[in-house]
């Protein structure tokens, strides 16, 4: 069986392709975590900050026993 180099050669310009763009993809993938981690801390913080001016926005509900009691 004879090998050809044409062949070959297209093979291995294939394989370089691919190499190049997993490499690009594994870099997007990257910094969409990066942009994740960064939302994720933003979002902890707003929630924490919206849990405290509620609670410091609610009144003191005493409690108390219903009347018919």
């Amino acid at each position: 069986m004879a090998i050809d180099p044409d062949r070959v050669t297209t093979l291995e310009m294939r394989v370089a392709e691919q190499e190049k763009v997993i490499d690009e993809l594994s870099g997007q993938l990257a910094e969409q975590w990066k942009v994740i981690d960064r939302l994720q801390h933003k979002l902890d913080a707003l929630t924490e900050r919206f849990l405290l001016l509620e609670e410091q926005a609610a009144p003191e509900i005493p409690v108390t026993k219903p009347p018919h009691w």
